[in-house]
Formats: C-alpha cells, sequence, structure tokens
C-alpha cells in the first residue's frame, strides 16, 4: 500500500478537539506504552484508572502531530510511534510520559518532513537578529498567555488558529509548534532539528530558533490585534 500523501487542503489543527483518528489510536496504544510486548492482564492492570489521561495524551499528541505533517493515518502512525518509544510510564507520572512522547513524536514528524523535502527544515538564508514587534521569544511578548493559547487551539478561535499556522512558511510554522504547542525550549528545539531534521537542518542554533519563534510570534500578535479590530 503506497504511503498516504496529505493534500494540501489538509488541516493543520483537527476540526474537532478528539479527531476519530485519534479515538481509534487511543484504543491501541495501550500496548505500546514502553516499547515492549504486554499480555492483556499485564496492560489492563497497569492502566486501571487511567482512561482519562491517555485519551488527553492521545489527543494532544495527535494535534501536534496534525500540525506538523496534516491530518491522517500519518499522523496516528507518528503518534503510535511516539508512545513506543517514549521513556517513561504515564502510571508513575504522566506529565513526564507526555513530554516525553512530544520528544519522541516531534522527532518522528520532523524525520517525516525532512523525507518529503530535503531543504524545507534548512535555517533561512540571511538570518539574523532582526528589529520585530517582538523582543523575548515568549508569549507574553505577543500579549497572550500560553493558557490562552491552548484554548484558542481548542475552542471557538480553533478555525482562525488553523488557517493563521497554515499561512506560516514551514520552517517558522514547525518552530512555533515545537516552542508554542509542544513546550521545547530553544536548545531542545535546536538539537531535535539538527539531529532530525536532515543535513539542511545541521546549522540550527538556540538563537537561530530564537529568532525564527520571535517572527512567528509577531505574526500571532498581528492575527490577535485584528481579531480584536473585527470584534
Amino acid at each position: 500500500m503506497p504511503e498516504e500523501t496529505i493534500a494540501p487542503t489538509a488541516s493543520l489543527i483537527p476540526s474537532q478537539p478528539i479527531s476519530p483518528a485519534a479515538e481509534v489510536f487511543s484504543k491501541r496504544m495501550r500496548g505500546l506504552l514502553d516499547g515492549h510486548p504486554k499480555d492483556e492482564a499485564t496492560v489492563a492492570k497497569a492502566l486501571a484508572d487511567q482512561d482519562e489521561i491517555f485519551e488527553k495524551i492521545a489527543a494532544g499528541l495527535y494535534s501536534l502531530a496534525s500540525m506538523m505533517v496534516g491530518e491522517g493515518e500519518e499522523s496516528v502512525r507518528l503518534v503510535e510511534t511516539a508512545i513506543a518509544t517514549a521513556e517513561v510510564s504515564v502510571c508513575h507520572d504522566p506529565q513526564s510520559a507526555r513530554m516525553s512522547s512530544r520528544r519522541a513524536l516531534s522527532a518522528a514528524a520532523l524525520s517525516v518532513l525532512a523525507k518529503r523535502d530535503s531543504e524545507c527544515l534548512a535555517v533561512p538564508e540571511g538570518l539574523e537578529k532582526s528589529s520585530t514587534c517582538i523582543e523575548d521569544d515568549d508569549f507574553s511578548s505577543a500579549g497572550i498567555s500560553n493558557e490562552e493559547f491552548e484554548k484558542m487551539i481548542g475552542g471557538p478561535e480553533r478555525e482562525r488558529v488553523r488557517k493563521w499556522l497554515e499561512s506560516l512558511p514551514m520552517i517558522v510554522r514547525n518552530i512555533f509548534v515545537l516552542r508554542a504547542v509542544a513546550g521545547f525550549t530553544a536548545v531542545e528545539t535546536a538539537e531535535l532539528l539538527k539531529t532530525r531534521g536532515g543535513p539542511a537542518a545541521n546549522g540550527w542554533t538556540p538563537d537561530a530558533v530564537r529568532e525564527v519563534f520571535r517572527q512567528g510570534l509577531c505574526s500571532l500578535a498581528s492575527q490577535l490585534i485584528h481579531a480584536t479590530a473585527e470584534r
């Protein structure tokens, strides 16, 4: 069966907070927590009373994957890969499991993007610190908190955010997603790009990541101003 390709018009954010694809994955993930085979009794015992946590992690990972590579079975496969290679048990520490899974998923997604286009994750030519509307690389500089942005992704502003993300250049979009959605630092993001983005991404540094992220934040601030003016 040929590998699925994502149509140019495919949504980067699922149309619903938990998509059918995410629900399908959520049912499969129980046997993939640490990458080792488990019998049904062992899995059932380990995951007792954890269904809600797993549903949230599965939905969040699928949303992250779809922002990076587009919706569809490819994103489901990425989520499965992330859980299969996660290094911690959600039963012991849900937050650590969430971050470990995000790291595994982001690494796999960057590999997919590099395979699609070997140059798409390269450092933009002539990139240097410039004067933009954003001085610092954090959400407060754009006039919004992390919590407010999370609500925008999953709330009434979902469609506006989807269209805005799709309008960004690929490298700006993916760095924005890695920093703002996955929650990685500039150092972690640069390392992910260098190790999983192919040879063209070898030049990434934390400072370069911060500069591109500022461009994304500046664009977001502009969107927020327009949205406020339209109300």
